[in-house]
């Protein structure tokens, strides 16, 4: 969690695994059929493997991908594959270890043991997802290309969105993914894929040919189809239905975990919130976000 976050006061406000099993397996039930373990960072919570374990084992349970900021992976890595975790996200936004701290705030050095623990462990897929912030890591994009062809990893270019707080994003930081695309067709041939899935995400994918890596882009600001084709919701570590990322609504599970509801009353929040998913999200539209993106699992 960043420094200084207080939104959860005690360790009751977050769900125990037992809970989230339990959200799981009625989420299941309904047609939810590939699940991603995500934070925050997850890998800050124990026995994380054995989790996924269990989560694997729930039938209609047919995929489970993580997303994590690799900086403890590396010795979890192969449990997490043993346990039935398939594939694998690893946020990398630069590889210049002062960059990677001017952004961060961390060292890059773990995250790139945590990458080659991830290839070692041999998950179906690693993609790295790099955010753009221009005036921070443009410098870092070809650098991470050749990373990703060198390793034979995928990777994804991500717009920044106001997930945190509305200031994170303003005209000076925005980097859209079409000038990325313009930057790298410069340097190599952009094939694009469009046939291809690679994962269940937004992203356009390409493929670069002399380079030979597979480039992703998320255009989550300037793609005005973004949302077309979401399907996704998320739960959130305190127990919370989110059907969008980009939008305030919410619906609590808790009362009924915990109030001795049946999975009936669960499978009925389900419905409401899935009635009303958003048609797009609201980031476009001066978007203040209520918490920041870490509390709702991005």
């Amino acid at each position: 969690m960043p420094e200084g976050f207080n939104g959860w006061q005690k360790r009751d406000d977050i769900l125990s695994y037992e809970e989230i099993l339990r959200v799981a397996a009625v989420a299941a039930g309904i047609g939810f059929r590939k699940f991603r373990v995500t934070g925050g960072e997850p890998l800050v919570r124990k026995d994380v493997p054995d989790f996924v374990g269990r989560l694997s084992k729930i039938p209609g349970v047919r995929a489970i991908g993580m997303t994590t900021n690799g900086t403890r992976l590396a010795p979890v890595a192969t449990e997490l594959r043993e346990a039935g975790l398939r594939a694998i996200n690893i946020s990398l936004d630069a590889l210049t270890p002062s960059v990677y701290r001017q952004i961060t705030g961390g060292e890059v050095g773990p995250v790139l043991q945590g990458i080659r623990a991830a290839r070692s462990a041999g998950f179906e897929r690693v993609k790295l997802n790099m955010v753009l912030i221009r005036g921070m890591n443009e410098g870092e994009i070809w650098p991470i290309v050749q990373f990703a062809a060198e390793h034979d990893l995928l990777l994804r270019f991500i717009e920044l969105m106001p997930v945190s707080m509305t200031e994170v994003l303003n005209e000076k930081n925005f980097l859209p993914v079409g000038e990325v695309i313009r930057m790298l067709s410069a340097r190599d041939r952009l094939m694009p894929l469009e046939e291809v899935r690679l994962g269940h995400g937004p992203a356009r994918y390409f493929r670069l040919e002399k380079a030979g890596v597979t480039v992703g882009f998320i255009g989550a600001i300037t793609n005005l189809h973004f949302c077309d084709a979401c399907n996704k919701v998320r739960l959130t570590a305190d127990g919370k239905i989110r059907p969008c990322l980009g939008n305030h609504s919410e619906f609590d599970l808790k009362p009924a975990l915990r109030g001795g509801g049946s999975d009936d009353d669960l499978r009925e929040i389900f419905r409401k919130a899935l009635e009303e998913k958003p048609p797009e999200h609201l980031f476009r539209n001066n978007y203040r976000p209520d918490r920041i993106m870490t509390a709702i699992g991005g």
